[in-house]
């Protein structure tokens, strides 16, 4: 498919992906430098290559863009990456300005496009959401309201890193800090300036009657949805939060506390901490539950300090197991749309996606797998509201070049391409193929592959060679290699 690139990757990871960034302010051209390189980072090339003029303007350029560049040891180098994608431009003009339908229908309500803000911080209040409005998010899961306000540590946040960003992250935050009637003014006042805004009040009760009450008042307020959080790992206490999300007896009797309360449409949030969550997502709809949401956070322990042998977040040497997102545990969210998805009991239901998506590369993978659409989180905590502009422009044209007309063309594309491991076929064999145009000779596949593989692999006259008769097809080799010299489309064998 169109889309990736023969771009220098460790160029554009340098930048720092600036808020009012300099390169752009010091073009001579009237470009968006930063603009550009923010789609590269979030994999939307042909929507960057696209933005740019006919002619290459940054060729003959003396690059102030580089000059203002705030990595002032070694700046970006912005012309030969501009260069790079304009070489890449051409033939891009076949996929056209044929409109693409971006919205969704979901348990009833009208959803502009699939890119919602989900249950925390991002979405703690008027100001927040209504900026994400403004910019383009078709909606926002308020952070979860309560009969009680919590009381925060701090620090509460930890992150593995790894570039400029982190893959990894971990929270010990609980739920809204403010009063009840604080967040159901900021419900109604959002549906006043954003009557067309889809707001879902996600809800956490310490019984039925709570339960019941709060999905009653964010109906009242003006909510179009209801999400019981049954999922929180930072809300052990008095049996809250993800203790709820283990027990189908208990999440099918708060289900329906809430469903006496309101008549909108009720959304479970599920947990990730389960062998299977098949069994809550029945309950929910035993319950009442119109639809699903999921993931939450899985929960976790890390940052060890090898000093202090204290985990991070520390607070004060303590800290405790807390709740882990971010792109790392975007494998653990698709299994487990795609086990909703295909739930016995309940074929296809509605579901509201999320867990570790940071592009519309991201967010497809989850339609393809049922997800209905999808909620973000730590994505915007590190990058700000901004990645909107990527992941729609990104969507829209993957739907053109696909010739899809709608969103919803994409639901459960993949499902049926996911099966049981005893039922795949094991009778042949797939070789690797090698390039060795782009080989470097580094020996990283053979060491692997002598290492920690089936020893098919040796090293002559400075590049790889392969035994076909000692190699299984376990494709080691592909994935360590550091110039992508090696792929996994050579010859298929029958098993020897």
């Amino acid at each position: 498919m169109i889309g990736r690139m023969a771009l220098p990757e460790e160029d554009v990871g340098r930048c720092l992906l600036c808020h009012e960034a300099p390169c752009t302010a010091a073009c001579p051209h009237g470009l968006d430098p930063a603009g550009l390189l923010r789609s590269l980072r979030f994999e939307n090339e042909v929507g960057a290559a696209r933005r740019l003029p006919r002619e290459d303007l940054c060729a003959g350029c003396d690059a102030p863009c580089e000059a203002a560049c705030l990595r002032r040891d070694q700046p970006v180098p912005i012309r030969r990456v501009c260069t790079a994608l304009h070489g890449e431009k051409a033939g891009l003009e076949e996929l056209g300005e044929a409109p693409v339908d971006l919205s969704s229908t979901f348990c009833g309500v009208k959803l502009e496009n699939p890119f919602l803000l989900s249950s925390s911080v991002v979405a703690s209040s008027y100001e927040k959401i209504a900026r994400a409005f403004d910019m383009g998010w078709a909606g926002a899961c308020f952070k979860t309201i309560c009969d009680f306000i919590p009381r925060e540590a701090s620090p509460r946040y930890s992150a593995l890193s790894g570039g400029n960003g982190f893959y990894g992250f971990k929270n010990i935050e609980q739920l809204s800090c403010d009063s009840v009637e604080e967040d159901l003014d900021i419900i109604r006042r959002l549906k006043r300036d954003y009557p067309a805004k889809v707001i879902i009040a996600s809800i956490m009760g310490r019984d039925e009657a709570e339960w019941t009450r709060l999905a009653r008042l964010v109906e009242e307020a003006g909510a179009d949805m209801v999400e019981c959080n049954f999922s929180c790992p930072n809300m052990e206490q008095d049996g809250l939060g993800v203790d709820v999300g283990q027990s189908p007896e208990t999440v099918e009797r708060y289900t329906a506390a809430a469903r006496r309360g309101c008549h909108i449409p009720l959304l479970a949030k599920l947990t990730p901490n389960v062998g299977d969550m098949r069994p809550m997502a029945l309950a929910a709809r035993r319950g009442g539950a119109d639809g699903l949401a999921a993931i939450n956070t899985v929960k976790s322990i890390m940052g060890m300090n090898l000093d202090t042998y204290a985990t991070s977040p520390a607070v004060r040497g303590l800290s405790g197991v807390g709740g882990y997102s971010g792109k790392a545990v975007k494998p653990i969210a698709l299994r487990f749309i795609w086990e909703l998805a295909t739930c016995p009991g309940w074929e296809n239901p509605p579901i509201s996606g999320m867990g570790g998506i940071e592009t519309w590369r991201d967010a497809v993978e989850f339609l393809l797998l049922g997800a209905d659409h999808v909620q973000i989180t730590t994505a915007v905590m590190q990058y700000g509201l901004r990645i909107i502009d990527d992941l729609l422009e990104g969507l829209a044209l993957y739907l053109r070049e696909k010739a899809l007309t709608r969103v919803t063309d994409l639901k459960g594309l993949g499902v049926e391409n996911v099966a049981a491991l005893e039922d795949l076929e094991r009778e042949s064999v797939l070789l690797p193929r090698f390039d060795r145009s782009r080989c470097l000779g580094c020996g990283r596949c053979c060491l692997s592959c002598r290492d920690g593989g089936h020893e098919a692999l040796t090293m002559r006259n400075g590049r790889p060679v392969m035994d076909p008769n000692a190699c299984v097809g376990c494709h080691l080799c592909v994935l360590v290699c550091p110039a992508g010299a090696v792929s996994g489309y050579g010859k298929r064998l029958g098993r020897r």
